[in-house]
C-alpha cells in the first residue's frame, strides 16, 4: 500500500506520539511505500513562537529518525517544503461544505483554547490534501483524526463523481494503541498541557521516574476503576506487554492492586525503551535533518506536480 501520514512539530514529542504514531509507522514502512511529513503548515493554525519552530521542525524530524523511520525505505520530508498541499487545499475547498467542517470534533475542541481562524477551520482540508495528493491507499492515525480521514475519503469521492476518477480512497488505518491520557488523567496526552502530565521522548530516567511516581490513581478500593488508573494499566501494556497488564487490571478489580509495584515497573520500562532513542537521536545533526527533508521534498516533486496538474485539468483550469 502507499501510506501516507503526519506529525505536528509543536513541541517535545511524547510516548503518545510514539505509542499512537510513530512506532507504527516503523512497522509499517517494512512492507509499504511510506511517505511520512512534518505538517508545519498545520502547526502554524494556533499561536506558536516564529523563533522557535525552526527548532522545532529539526526536533521533530530527529524524533522521528530516531525511533526508526528510515530515509532508505521511507520518504520523510517537510509539508511547507511541497507547494501543492496548499495548493491542492484551495481547490479541495471549493467542493466542501461549511456544515462539514463545523461538525469536526478537534475543531471545536481547539477553538475552546486558541483564538478561532480560518486556518483552525479549514485544518482537515489541508489534511485531506496531504493525504491525496499522494493519492495514498491509507492513512495510519490515532482514533481522534478519524474524522479527518472520512472527510479525505468524502473529498476523494466527491471530486471523483464531479470531475472524473482520480483518488482513491484512502482507507482509516487505525493505530493498534489506544488513546494515551496524560499522566493526570484529564483527557489526551498533549505537549500544550504541563510537562509534569506528558513523558517526553528526551526525559531523563529520573525525570521519567518522578512523573510516574507522581502519576493519578484511583485509591483502589472504589467500585470503579478510574481512567487515570486504566491509562497507566494500558502503558504497562504497551511497555511490557499484555500478561502484566492483565495481572495488575485484576489485581485492582479485586482491590489488591499495588501502585508501589505497578509505578516502578512502568517506569523502568519506559526508560529501557527509551533509551537507544535518545541515544541515535543524540547522534544526529542538524544538517543530516536539512539534508533528509531536503531529499524527501525533491523525490516527491515530481508525483505531486502531475496530481496537481492533472486536476487542474479535470477542473477546467487548463488553457
Amino acid at each position: 500500500m502507499k501510506i501516507f501520514s503526519g506529525i505536528q512539530p509543536s513541541g517535545q514529542f511524547h510516548i503518545g506520539n510514539f505509542l499512537g504514531a510513530m512506532k507504527n509507522w516503523v512497522v509499517l514502512q517494512k512492507e509499504n511505500d511510506c511517505i511520512f511529513c512534518i505538517v508545519d503548515l498545520h502547526a502554524i493554525t494556533v499561536d506558536y513562537p516564529p523563533k522557535e519552530m525552526p527548532q522545532r521542525i529539526l526536533d521533530a524530524t530527529k524524533d522521528a529518525l530516531a525511533v526508526g523511520i528510515d530515509p532508505a525505505k521511507s520518504i520523510l520530508f517537510r509539508q511547507s517544503d511541497r507547494p501543492e498541499h496548499a495548493e491542492l487545499a484551495w481547490l479541495l475547498n471549493t467542493i466542501t461544505n461549511m456544515g462539514e467542517l463545523s461538525r469536526m470534533t478537534q475543531y471545536k475542541e481547539k477553538a475552546e483554547k486558541h483564538q478561532e481562524s480560518v486556518g483552525l477551520f479549514d485544518y482537515p482540508v489541508l489534511m485531506a490534501a496531504d493525504i491525496l495528493i499522494y493519492k495514498a491507499d491509507g492513512v495510519p492515525v490515532g482514533e481522534d483524526q478519524t474524522q479527518h480521514v472520512e472527510l479525505a475519503r468524502d473529498l476523494a469521492r466527491r471530486f471523483n463523481s464531479k470531475f472524473g476518477q482520480t483518488f482513491p480512497e484512502p482507507k482509516l488505518l487505525l493505530t493498534p494503541t489506544k488513546r494515551i491520557l496524560g499522566l493526570d488523567g484529564q483527557g489526551k496526552m498533549s505537549k500544550s498541557n504541563p510537562s509534569s502530565t506528558y513523558i517526553a521522548l528526551n526525559d531523563s530516567p529520573d525525570t521519567i521516574r518522578q512523573k510516574i511516581a507522581l502519576a493519578t490513581t484511583d485509591a483502589g478500593n472504589e467500585p470503579e476503576i478510574s481512567n487515570a488508573t486504566k491509562n497507566l494499566i494500558g502503558l504497562i501494556e504497551a511497555f511490557t506487554g499484555k500478561e502484566r497488564a492483565e495481572y495488575y487490571f485484576e489485581a485492582r478489580r479485586q482491590g489488591t492492586i499495588k501502585y508501589s509495584e505497578m509505578k516502578p515497573e512502568l517506569a523502568e520500562a519506559i526508560i529501557k525503551e527509551l533509551e537507544p532513542i535518545q541515544k541515535k537521536r543524540a547522534e544526529i545533526s542538524d544538517s543530516n535533518v536539512k539534508s533528509i527533508l531536503s531529499d524527501g521534498a525533491k523525490k516527491l516533486e515530481g508525483v505531486a506536480q502531475k496530481t496537481i496538474k492533472e486536476i487542474k485539468e479535470k477542473m477546467g483550469l487548463v488553457i
